[in-house]
């Protein structure tokens, strides 16, 4: 009996040709060889399972080869002494990077080069890497460096730097299926092409993972054949079916029939955020579907994207996106709810009702935006004709107001629409009663603006600071007692303040200012500012400690002998 070998292993490529997926990095290498345009060092990175380790294999194994050689030929030949892997998730100190330098300095028995394959680069400690920096940089003609790895951000930029990078891709669905689909025709095995492509989605872009995945279906089946059904039971994953069906009952608005497919959902044991997420799958494929320039977006198989393109023309797109949102917030909150199953409820009932609500919406813009109908836009129209002709008739109304008197009538729909002279009358009036009382009021304010002279401001001044103005703010006082006002202008007042700090309470202060020294000098017009200037009354300004103390003594000559006595002395 024969050692059963994973189809990973069995049927890893042993040239670029047969490399799935990577074709821009193939044909590069590939070009790289016939030019003879080698890098010293090259990094491969990306996912798992997409090629990195078996492209490496390949080009140690082509930079080698003579040209000429014969396909045939080239698995006859051996390059075991040439090629060195190294895993260096295991191999990852400054002891193994020395040692591998050491065999750098050999040349290859055979051959044209040694190739150092280091996989999991990222693994190693940033004092390898250091040691590792000037063969990487320099190393000797003979020698190429291939590091492998799948966080290209772990490696330090010193190492980037001296390599060509290249970037593997995530495998695509397609290519993943059509892979398995020759897998399973070498090995004897149909297959369903639905199942393939469910191997190929679950797979996640890795193709290694999609053939241990071909294996583990293989070896469930007895008679050598991939079934749909089969498939889905062993992947564990939700029918598309269950799907289809929910949608048709959420666009019937049937929430019964949405909550009893779901609790059978949940009774087939699947969890409800996978359910919830891939629902929200299901309406953006349906809304893909709807142009039939993005079918080509579907990862599916062919008879599934005829039935998603079916079910796209019963589906508004204002309702798949709708869904799409509730879908989402679900997904989002669904870990932090305590609650789940309800929080799936509840956002499965909110999607029967979608269809619902965005009509409600549509009917109450249409009925906001629609215009009067012809017969009552005549109505109201006679309305307004009548009520205008009356108001001209009316002759005492009309020689009430005078043709100086700037007032309009504001015409309101309830004032056109009446036929009460009446009302119109008294309306007017109290109208203006109320611009006679503004007039008046604005004349008495234009009176008041008396000149005034300094002696009169300083006056003001000091009766403003008796007052209970500033009330118990310090700052307030302060500019009161420190702040000297000055005539600026015939209707403009300059207050001095002696330290900057106290701009901005004044500009808080200037209000309060302002009413008052309007009120004592008789002038409205007055225009308050404020600048910061030294004292012009001899004023000495208290700030030291020392000037505080003198200041008091002055007021009490008897704290001079008890400071002498008690030997203090001033804080510089």
């Amino acid at each position: 009996m024969e050692n059963f070998v994973v189809s990973a292993r069995k049927y890893r490529p042993h040239s670029f040709e047969t490399v799935v997926g990577q074709e821009h990095i193939t044909t590069t290498l590939k070009n790289a060889v016939e030019n003879n345009h080698l890098a010293q060092a090259f990094l491969f990175c990306g996912p798992r399972g997409v090629g990195k380790t078996t492209c490496a294999r390949i080009l140690a194994k082509l930079i080698n080869t003579p040209k000429d050689t014969p396909a045939e030929e080239v698995e006859k030949l051996n390059f075991d002494y040439n090629i060195y892997e190294l895993d260096a998730a295991s191999n990852n100190s400054v002891d193994d990077i020395r040692s591998l330098v050491d065999q750098v300095r050999y040349a290859p028995q055979s051959g044209k080069y040694k190739v150092y394959i280091i996989d999991e680069v990222h693994m190693l400690s940033n004092a390898a890497f250091n040691a590792f920096l000037k063969t990487l940089e320099e190393p000797p003609s003979y020698a190429i460096f291939i590091l492998a790895t799948t966080e290209k951000h772990k490696v330090i930029p010193t190492i980037l730097s001296r390599c060509q990078i290249f970037d593997f891709n995530r495998i695509s669905v397609q290519d993943i299926a059509q892979h398995l689909a020759t897998v399973a025709e070498k090995e004897g095995i149909t297959a369903d092409e639905q199942a393939l492509y469910l191997i190929a989605q679950k797979a996640d872009g890795a193709l290694r993972d999609a053939l241990s995945l071909f294996d583990m279906i293989v070896t469930f089946s007895t008679d050598n054949h991939i079934d749909y059904n089969t498939t889905i039971s062993n992947l564990h994953i939700l029918d598309y079916d269950y799907y289809f069906k929910l949608t048709d009952a959420l666009l019937e608005e049937n929430h019964a029939a949405a909550l009893l497919i779901f609790d059978d959902i949940l009774s087939k044991g699947f969890d409800g955020h996978n359910f919830i997420i891939g629902l929200c799958e299901h309406f953006r494929n349906l809304l893909v579907c709807k142009d039939t320039s993005t079918i080509s977006l579907l990862e599916v198989a062919e008879n599934v994207k005829e039935k998603y393109h079916v079910q796209s023309k019963t589906a508004t797109a204002s309702f798949l996106l709708t869904a799409m949102n509730i879908g989402n917030q679900c997904d989002l909150n669904y870990k932090t709810s305590k609650n789940q199953r309800f929080h799936v409820e509840l956002a499965l009932l909110k999607m029967c009702h979608v269809n619902n609500a965005i009509q409600l919406a549509t009917d109450g813009e249409l009925k906001k935006k629609s215009p009067l109908s012809t017969e009552k836009k005549a109505q109201a129209k006679e309305d307004i004709t009548e009520t205008v002709q009356q108001e001209k008739e009316e002759k005492p109304l009309v020689k009430s107001i005078p043709k100086t008197n700037p007032i309009k009538v504001p015409l309101t729909k309830t004032t056109r629409l009446t036929t009460d002279i009446n009302k119109v009358r008294e309306q007017l009036k109290k109208e203006k009663e109320v611009v006679t009382q503004q007039e008046v009021v604005t004349t008495d304010r234009l009176e008041r603006a008396q000149a005034f002279s300094q002696e009169q401001l300083e006056k003001a001044w000091e009766k403003l600071q008796e007052s209970d103005v500033a009330g118990n703010h310090h700052r307030y006082k302060i500019i009161l007692e420190d702040g000297e006002p000055e005539v600026a202008g015939k209707h403009s007042i300059v207050v001095n303040l002696h330290n900057q700090i106290l701009k901005e309470p004044f500009d808080n202060f200037k209000p309060a200012i302002f009413k008052f020294l309007a009120n004592e000098l008789s002038n409205d017009r007055l225009h308050l500012d404020s600048r910061v200037a030294p004292p012009k009354k001899g004023k000495k300004l208290i700030y030291t400690s020392h000037e505080k103390f003198e200041y008091l003594a002055e007021k009490n000559p008897a704290l001079v002998s008890l400071r002498k006595k008690l030997g203090f002395e001033f804080d510089e």
